[in-house]
């Protein structure tokens, strides 16, 4: 097959990003597979789960970022790959891995994916989704609650001590290398039209 068309969307937690990569992948169809950084937290398997939920889980170096540039690569060369897998609710990884199989369009989406330079050299189009900060930590606090089981408490204190810091210092930076800026990401019908239109015309 020929070389398929890797997408970066980075942007803040709460940002909009996921609602974007599945707008892509409704449109798109079959010719997309997708991937999350966040399936690639390290597994701190030998820390209790009292102290797993301590962890700083904004950083660089709570990814193995190393792993997915590799998964990343076979992808884009035509290979399959075995996808960790995560669970926010043990904060580790599952036994079980999920086979992935190469398309014509790739997504990777994530909070720190701009922040590493041979992660980033690898994207073809890097979109970073802007959205202010309020709407963020409310989007944040209503996924945790009901997605991931967290109670309201720990949400708060986690986006205060870790998840506020870590994004002034690491992920609003990384907003300069994007190509296109999209504010509300998914939520932005216009932006999402322009870029799947450029997608289509990377594909034809």
């Amino acid at each position: 097959m020929e070389k398929p068309i890797i997408i970066g969307i980075a942007g803040g937690t709460g940002s909009g990003k996921t609602t974007l990569v599945n707008k892509l992948k409704d449109v798109l169809g079959n010719e997309v597979v997708a991937l999350t950084h966040d399936d690639y937290y390290k597994s701190n398997d030998n820390f209790e789960l009292e102290e797993r939920k301590k962890l700083n889980y904004d950083h660089p170096n709570a990814f193995d970022t190393d792993v997915m540039i590799k998964d990343l690569i076979a992808l884009k060369n035509g290979l399959s790959i075995q996808r960790p897998n995560y669970s926010f609710v043990e904060h580790t990884r599952e036994k079980e891995t999920v086979k992935v199989e190469p398309k014509k369009v790739i997504i990777l989406e994530g909070i720190l994916i701009f922040e590493n330079k041979e992660l980033r050299d690898i994207l073809d189009i890097k979109v970073y989704v802007d959205t202010d900060a309020d709407v963020r930590i409310i989007r944040r606090i209503v996924r945790d609650v009901k997605e991931r089981g967290r109670d309201l408490d720990s949400v708060i204190n986690q986006y205060l001590n870790t998840v506020k810091i870590m994004h002034e210092e690491f992920v609003e930076p990384s907003k300069k290398y994007a190509d296109i800026i999209i504010p509300q990401g998914g939520y932005n019908e216009v932006a999402c039209s322009m870029l799947i239109d450029k997608i289509r015309t990377l594909l034809n």
